[in-house]
């Protein structure tokens, strides 16, 4: 089997409740996503999906996937789809770094090759474990009582884990975490995550002051060596998510002990090949895992699935569901939420339609 024609679309995501918002005084309104069709000479065709959380949260930009599609899409015309690890390499040798860029060729190099076995990416990724996989909702960052309404709103959908975005004034912060907990009942999980917004000194004024509240500190400061500080100056449960973008990242925090709970995202790890590593690396060290991306839509969501789905359950942390905070839907057979949890598709591949009118007219096409 060999790539025929690689499709790329632009889409934007306007999401329901307007803005969401966190660390930092940054916000996304719309979230611009780009979408790859990997068509083979076979007649078959995977999908694939990246949605950066706007140019001012990781190192990726919307402009960016497609700027990068653009230097080495011609370069994969040709090459076996299904030969997913070889690609990769190739994508590698021609695009050094930009891990964001791949992830939506890889993703539909998964779809076209569980399409070709006729299987389910989450078999191909090592198997579906259980019935279903606990989704969080992310709680965009306002005023104490606001986020604490939010958190009681989504529990009438389901929704028991919810993560608070934090990373802002320490005194205002301590306040929207003890409102928060204050509406949880028994089983709920809360998870505070700073997105890198505290310096050392807020941080651990911060661990200090909620330390009597069962609460995960998710990614406090910026940098590794500073999360892994604070990690040492408390015995909440820790979680790292934005240093986590590699497997020596991976391997270093491991080593440290640095974390209780890796967030895995995909684009940031350069696609499900390379989270799936990640992924089982962690596994066998005994971290649990947030298996989720940046954002994204119909098509990202199915990926979460699917990989968060072939994680093992004594592992799986828990996951998210994009496509319900986004108002248009691109594909259809995506995963919904079902009570605060979702499943993956047993259909081939990731399960997935898209809908080629609400995509549009592609903005680059290499055959």
């Amino acid at each position: 089997m060999k790539i025929k024609n690689l499709t790329v679309y632009q889409v934007d995501l306007p999401l329901h409740e307007g803005r969401y918002a966190w660390s930092g005084g940054k916000s996304v309104d719309v979230f611009d996503s780009t979408v790859v069709c990997i068509q083979a000479d076979s007649g078959l065709a995977g999908w694939g999906e990246t949605c950066p959380l706007g140019p001012h949260y990781l190192p990726s930009y919307a402009n960016g996937v497609r700027a990068g599609i653009a230097e080495i899409g011609q370069q994969l015309i040709g090459e076996d789809p299904c030969s997913i690890d070889v690609l990769v390499r190739k994508m590698d040798q021609g695009l050094k770094g930009h891990p964001y860029v791949k992830s939506a060729i890889d993703m539909a190099c998964w779809d076209l090759l569980g399409k070709a076995c006729r299987q389910p990416v989450s078999t191909l990724l090592g198997g579906a474990d259980g019935d279903r996989v606990r989704l969080y909702r992310a709680i965009s960052q306002q005023s104490p009582d606001g986020m604490a309404e939010n958190v009681a709103q989504h529990r009438t959908d389901g929704y028991r884990c919810f993560q608070l975005k934090v990373g802002g004034d320490p005194d205002v912060d301590i306040e929207r975490i003890r409102a928060c907990a204050d509406v949880l009942q028994s089983g709920d999980v809360l998870i505070a995550d700073a997105n890198t917004g505290w310096l050392p000194h807020q941080a651990l004024r911060v661990v200090r002051a909620v330390r009597d509240i069962d609460v995960y500190i998710e990614q406090p400061c910026n940098t590794y060596a500073e999360c892994l500080e604070i990690r040492r100056h408390t015995d909440l449960p820790f979680i790292l998510d934005e240093s986590i973008d590699s497997m020596q990242a991976v391997q270093q925090a491991c080593a440290d002990r640095a974390m209780d709970v890796a967030n895995i995202k995909i684009s940031k790890m350069g696609g499900l090949s390379k989270a799936r590593l990640a992924r089982d690396f962690l596994c066998s060290q005994g971290i649990a895992l947030t298996i989720e991306d940046t954002w994204g839509g119909d098509i990202v969501t199915a990926a979460i699935a699917h990989l968060a789905h072939s994680t093992p359950q004594r592992n799986r942390f828990t996951a998210t569901d994009f496509n319900s905070y986004v108002t248009r839907h691109i594909a259809d057979g995506a995963p919904q939420r079902n009570a605060g949890w979702m499943a993956s598709s047993g259909g081939d591949g990731l399960g997935v339609e898209p809908i080629v009118a609400v995509l549009g007219e592609p903005v680059l096409t290499f055959s």
